[in-house]
């Protein structure tokens, strides 16, 4: 049960007591289009749409150590330079942030409190009228109104709709940092994200440096969209080629990994794809996968034994997409068939050989998207032999290195192996 602060009931007949709101007609609304604010870090602005919208209300949601409080530092200073930026901290003491932010390089003309109590803060931003404001994080916050403790159900969604008010009204571009649950919520099941206008999410693994910002929810922009980045002792690292990250060694060819041409928005890059199938002494048999969606895994391993005849009940099976990146998208099912394939067989695929396509239940190769911008990735990255579906080559198209068109599963496999 959520507390939640209950308005007076209004006086005389059951009437209401407000007066009417304005009512306009959509022509006579201005449109600033176009006016938003860059903050020359391209990773993230390419997240949100291509900067930052005046009078939006974003939040960011995160792991605890994730570098969320970080990247939005070094986002204060880039704002800077359209005007006054506040940053609220909950978590933190002036000294502990100044000390931070010296070494990131972050030292002017950014204003900061220390403040709990939503009150305060409100008071404050009406004082000093920033254009930007940001809050880490909204579980320390507290509405004096509200009997029940900081970081609750119903203390996290009155303190955000007070901030997301203060926020319209004054046109002041507001970022609301918070903790995900061990579920991947954001301060609990979803109670935020209908408030705001953009929900960003920053993954990463605790042992390794990447980070990748995606949106999961945009108003003025795509949700496709993600941003790279590279923890390092100066902060938040852009990465703007991230295909060389997540690439191993070209030269070298390797049982059970494969390239697979991804697309994330607009951004192009190149996966791999890898898999290990070993002899099971259970009965039944593990599928597991990183990276990748589970389910997908079951159908193209049951098209495997169906279509192509392959005794994979006898093993288990486990995919990994190498770097840790997520891929939600179902072109990367043949190359994921092709490494499950290579490791149970122990052959080698050729490392400049890339594979995209969506494997149907037939076992036919389905149309993909962005095709043309795959392909060109992959000749730019030194691929020179792509498995495309057939039914996706545009006639007449250049794309600079060999592609060969596919309908089946079956016609993949006997010309790689």
């Amino acid at each position: 049960m959520a507390e939640e602060l209950v308005a007076a009931a209004p006086v005389g007949m059951g009437k209401s007591a407000s007066a009417p709101g304005r009512i306009v007609t959509f022509d006579k609304i201005p449109l600033e289009l176009g006016k938003r604010f860059r903050t020359e870090i391209e990773e993230f602005d390419r997240v949100l749409g291509g900067g930052v919208v005046p009078g939006g209300v974003t939040l960011a949601g995160g792991e605890p150590g994730i570098g969320k409080s970080t990247l939005f530092l070094q986002v204060a200073k880039k704002l800077t330079a359209y005007g006054n930026v506040l940053y609220v901290s909950g978590e933190e003491s002036p000294s502990q942030i100044k000390m931070r932010a010296k070494r990131l390089g972050v030292e002017e003309n950014i204003y900061l409190m220390a403040e709990t109590e939503v009150g305060s803060i409100l008071a404050g931003v009406e004082q000093l009228s920033p254009k930007f404001l940001i809050v880490d994080s909204i579980q320390t916050l507290y509405d004096a109104d509200l009997s029940s403790a900081p970081g609750s159900v119903g203390q996290v969604r009155g303190c955000a709709s007070r901030i997301t008010q203060a926020a319209k009204h004054m046109g002041m571009a507001a970022f609301i940092v918070g903790h995900v649950t061990k579920e991947g919520a954001i301060a609990g099941p979803r109670v935020l994200e209908h408030i705001v206008d953009t929900v960003l999410y920053f993954e990463g693994e605790r042992t390794s440096n990447l980070r990748i910002l995606r949106a999961v929810k945009n108003r003025f922009g795509s949700t496709d969209e993600i941003g790279v980045f590279e923890m390092r002792d100066a902060g938040m690292m852009e990465v703007k080629n991230p295909t060389m990250l997540f690439e191993g060694d070209f030269g070298q060819d390797m049982s059970g990994v494969s390239i697979f041409a991804a697309t994330q928005g607009t951004r192009p890059m190149l996966l791999e794809i890898q898999a290990l199938c070993a002899h099971t002494q259970l009965n039944i048999p593990r599928r597991l996968c990183s990276g990748i969606d589970q389910n997908r895994l079951y159908m193209v391993c049951a098209v495997l034994e169906k279509k192509i005849g392959l005794k994979l009940y006898q093993q288990d099976i486990f995919v990994n997409v190498a770097g840790g990146i997520k891929v939600r998208e179902h072109a990367a099912d043949l190359a994921m068939a092709v490494s499950i394939v290579s490791s149970l067989r122990n052959l080698g695929v050729p490392r400049d050989t890339a594979f995209i396509g969506e494997v149907g239940l037939s076992g036919e190769i389905r149309h993909v998207a962005q095709l043309e911008r795959r392909v060109l990735e992959c000749a730019k990255m030194g691929i020179g032999r792509v498995f495309v579906p057939k039914n996706s080559i545009e006639r007449g198209a250049d794309y600079k290195i060999r592609v060969e068109g596919v309908s089946t599963l079956s016609d993949v496999l006997a010309k790689v192996f």
